[in-house]
């Protein structure tokens, strides 16, 4: 009973003084802080809402990156990054040195492969975009003549397009060809846009939207849409195909902004003739695969009506095609491109600054960024999915040195047949077979992922590779000259467990 009074007298006294004070100043401070948050989203609200505010006026033909810079700082500065050196195992260039690395110092059966054509003078590792011009204006393979061509994918060229072709860019690129590459170089310097990839070439001025803007690009993706090879990859273009098609397939109408994610990559980092006998062509009216690119070409003839190739071959006179680097025609044959991943997913995902999502421009491998251009996906730890990509690039890297050590072995037999006295008619076969084999060994050599954008695709076509460099030795086995035999070359090791160079 004694209890119960106290804690009756408690009750009716109330709270003390010191306890309510207290109470009053928890629920002050939870006021002051629920405001703060409250005001907090209110502010990136607002600042999300306006992501850019235009300082300087900028159109289709500002080619400076800094000036777009000015308006988009959030971007320019992570596009300002790709001139950092980086490097995977597989690929990229992480020396202090000026140039990167030769590739045919490296694995001199590329070496072999390229006698008669200027990529066995100079062919380095790659660099970020910042040096997409400079490394081609410094590249020893100007010694020999080429075609202004060649700027079509390496400078900001839309404005030079529009004054070759009186106003029409289409018309222009389709004369550039007959121009040198020097010349054509200093023109575009003359007119103040020699600037490697720019802002305007994928996005359009007024509206920052998406764009495509290199005519080899929009021809070839129309080439392709009125071909009969599927296009798991781009909807737009099967529902275009299902359409009345009144009107060309146009990209920058047609396509989604996925779509567009991979089609403004897709304007260069693809396979293309680039020299002087035909304006620069994409091979896609077959389809995108080794088999259909190869199709097309051996389906071409030059004006004079001569076959196609793209040189030579100077020790067996092999007419060869050169694979440029097919990185969108591999990637539209693996799971990523049939799961609607986009280039720009892998290669330029998105960041947070702030309030806002940027994608980020600093263009460069996943291997040195998984976090986000990974594990947004694949719920893995980061050592497990370098592991897996590590296996797949292995892998391929093992097939293709074992295609170098074929293919090495198919010209020196060929070699050795000449000087037996075997005939060209009779070194035809041998002649076709190294044709067939070096286009799908350079297609995976050229192409920047090491087999990893289609792993099976990619080892499909460097197995069809080391088929053909056998059969062609079997070719000249079957003349029964007695060819002195050729020994076998000895495989590239495989670089350093390294993974990457972060700058």
């Amino acid at each position: 009973m004694k209890n119960e009074s106290t804690h009756r007298n408690t009750f009716q006294r109330g709270i003390g003084a010191p306890a309510l004070v207290g109470l009053v100043a928890i629920a002050a401070l939870l006021a002051v802080g629920v405001t703060a948050i409250l005001t907090n989203i209110f502010e990136r609200k607002q600042e999300a809402k306006s992501t850019t505010t235009r300082l300087v006026e900028v159109t289709q033909d500002t080619t400076d990156p800094a000036q777009w810079g000015i308006n988009w700082p959030k971007q320019y500065d992570s596009y300002l990054m790709t001139a950092q050196a980086t490097r995977t195992r597989f690929g990229g260039h992480g020396g202090s040195e000026a140039m990167p690395q030769e590739k045919i110092d490296r694995d001199p059966w590329l070496k072999k492969m390229f006698l008669g054509y200027a990529f066995s003078i100079d062919y380095r590792d790659r660099r970020g975009h910042a040096f997409m011009l400079k490394d081609q204006e410094d590249t020893q393979r100007l010694t020999k003549p080429q075609s202004g061509s060649c700027l079509h994918c390496h400078g900001a060229v839309m404005p030079l397009y529009k004054e070759l072709g009186g106003g029409d860019p289409i018309k222009g690129f389709e004369a550039s060809y007959k121009y040198s590459y020097k010349d054509l170089n200093k023109k575009l310097h003359d007119m103040g846009h020699g600037h490697s990839v720019t802002c305007a070439d994928c996005h359009d001025a007024k509206t920052m939207k998406l764009i495509v803007t290199r005519p080899g690009f929009i021809q070839g993706i129309q080439r392709l849409a009125t071909s009969d090879a599927p296009t798991p990859f781009a909807a737009s273009i099967e529902r275009w195909r299902a359409g009345d098609k009144a009107k060309p397939y146009d990209p920058n109408t047609d396509a989604s902004r996925g779509e567009m994610r991979s089609y403004v990559c897709a304007q260069c980092h693809v396979e293309y003739y680039c020299s002087t006998k035909l304006p620069l062509t994409f091979p896609w009216g077959k389809g995108l695969s080794a088999q259909q690119t190869e199709a097309f070409w051996d389906s071409t003839k030059f004006p004079d009506g001569e076959r196609f190739f793209d040189y030579k071959h100077a020790e067996t006179g092999a007419p060869i095609l050169k694979a440029q680097h097919p990185e969108f025609e591999l990637w539209s044959q693996g799971i990523h491109a049939r799961s609607g991943v986009a280039c720009a997913d892998c290669h330029m995902p998105y960041q947070r600054d702030g309030a806002t999502k940027v994608s980020d421009h600093w263009v460069r491998s996943p291997l040195l960024n998984i976090n986000r251009a990974c594990q947004t996906c694949h719920k893995l730890p980061e050592e497990e999915i370098k592991a897996r990509v590590d296996q797949i690039q292995q892998r391929n890297f093992d097939l293709l040195q074992r295609g170098g050590v074929a293919i090495t072995a198919l010209i020196d037999t060929i070699k050795a047949a000449k000087a037996a006295g075997a005939t060209p008619e009779q070194l035809n076969a041998a002649l076709e077979l190294q044709r067939k084999a070096q286009w799908r060994l350079d297609f995976i050599a050229a192409e920047n992922s090491m087999g990893f954008h289609a792993p099976q695709e990619a080892a499909k076509v460097l197995g069809e590779a080391l088929d053909y460099s056998r059969q062609g030795e079997l070719a000249v086995a079957r003349l029964g000259l007695g060819a002195t035999k050729v020994a076998a070359a000895t495989p590239v090791a495989a670089p350093t467990p390294a993974l990457a160079t972060k700058p």
